[in-house]
């Protein structure tokens, strides 16, 4: 398949899901580019440590651009948005200084909101059924 023709099906399977189900892929994509991260800064890899680090931080930027404050919604945004913040500050300065334990904080952060996320939307245990009934 080509490039173009995977992004297309790509976008489009995006465009399919529900704004919950996309937020946790964000989370996931959280946790697999900040471990991709890691490894490649255990290796030595400086372009694709930045290559991981960067694609994280536009995540957790989409997250904030998606943050709605409008009235009832105030006091969680704004504790989001400075979380995101925090999270971009402690991957810019593990970029920086290669430092993994900066990486393991956004790590269990990331982690965390996963794990809110689906007890909050129910995902989790959706995903959860489904894997049962591919076992049987």
């Amino acid at each position: 398949m080509n490039s173009s023709g995977y992004s297309a099906y790509a976008q489009n399977t995006a465009m399919v899901q529900s704004p919950y189900k996309l937020v946790q892929m964000l989370f996931e994509g959280i946790l697999k580019f900040v471990t991709q991260a890691k490894k490649s800064m255990q290796e030595g890899d400086i372009e694709k440590q930045v290559y991981w680090i960067n694609r994280t931080i536009d995540i957790f930027s989409e997250l904030m651009a998606s943050l709605d404050f409008s009235e009832g919604n105030e006091s969680m945004s704004s504790y989001l948005q400075g979380l995101y913040t925090y999270q971009i500050k402690l991957l810019t300065e593990a970029n920086i200084e290669c430092d993994t334990a900066r990486l393991d904080t956004v790590l269990r952060v990331a982690q965390g909101l996963l794990e809110a996320w689906n007890d909050e939307t129910g995902l989790g245990a959706e995903e959860e059924a489904q894997a049962n009934v591919e076992e049987a």
